[in-house]
């Protein structure tokens, strides 16, 4: 006997999914409100969602600025390269541990993984840093964060999900490790590989910690983040100086600039993630297949 579902459960979890997007978009809606509000506007406190009188001063400010224009294509630039880093490195971590007569297999897994919960701390990492020449030189925003412990251990779970045989009947062909590796597992591994991209671009372009303490003279190589840090510090001294001498435009206008600097070094990172998407489907649909 079929019994015909109403479907109501689905529609409950459509509409808690909606609500839960919807509350996650009220910030950068508010943001979108406050760089589109004029400045009299957030004086009196009239921002809303909608701006009754729209404006892009704000936009123009910051367009107008060359050091911020040229820092969003620095981190673009540096995104792509640690991320295809990143990715190579991690590949060629957890590839290794997946084979079971690998000599010392269990000492370098328990290696890594205490990395993963164990430190120097931020003293001994500039000291480190200094004395291999990395200060000031782009290098450090690449070398020290190439390799994520969990995004490896996560990488090496999929490869282990891989099927033996499919390894073995290459190795019977004749196949190098690493040929097995170019044409068995690295196509098998596209959702899980396009997941650990994006870990590692949304992690380096919202990155400011490590150029903020390693790039202190090579303004030229500052990420966006670090360049959005420095103008809201230098939006809020203004704004300081403004108050003490009792004017009030200065401040609304500041804070418009800052809302605007915000969603324009947000925005392009979320573009990427409808692009991929459609990896995270596929990782699901194998997933699901498999027995």
């Amino acid at each position: 006997m079929k019994v015909k579902s109403n479907g109501i459960g689905d529609i409950v979890i459509i509409l808690i999914m909606a609500g839960v997007i919807v509350i996650c978009l009220f910030p950068m809606l508010n943001l979108l409100a406050r760089s589109l509000s004029d400045p009299q506007a957030i004086i009196n406190r009239e921002v809303s969602f909608m701006p009754v009188r729209p404006t892009i001063e704000s936009y123009q400010y910051v367009f107008r600025d060359p050091s911020f224009s040229r820092s969003m294509y620095w981190t673009a630039v540096l995104t792509v390269i640690c991320t295809l880093v990143s990715l190579g490195i991690t590949i060629l971590c957890a590839y290794p541990l997946t084979y079971e007569h690998l000599r010392g297999k269990n000492a370098i897994s328990t290696l890594i993984i205490f990395t993963m919960y164990f430190g120097a701390g931020t003293i001994p990492n500039y000291i480190l840093m200094k004395d291999l020449g990395l200060l000031n030189n782009p290098l450090v925003l690449i070398i020290p964060n190439c390799l994520s412990v969990f995004n490896m251990i996560i990488l090496r779970s999929f490869f282990f999900g891989v099927p033996e045989s499919l390894r073995e009947s290459a190795e019977l062909d004749g196949a190098h490790p690493f040929t097995v590796l170019v044409n068995i597992y690295l196509p098998l591994s596209a959702p899980v590989l396009a997941t650990l991209a994006l870990f590692y671009a949304v992690g380096r372009w919202n990155g400011f910690s490590d150029a903020l303490l390693y790039m202190t003279s090579a303004a030229q190589f500052h990420p966006i983040q670090l360049k959005l840090y420095n103008i809201i510090n230098n939006l809020s001294s203004v704004e300081v100086a403004i108050q003490e001498g009792s004017s009030a435009s200065t401040p609304a206008a500041s804070d418009g600039m800052k809302a605007a600097a915000v969603m324009f070094a947000t925005v392009p990172i979320l573009v990427v993630y409808p692009w991929l998407q459609r990896y995270f489907i596929s990782g699901v649909s194998i997933g699901a297949v498999k027995g």
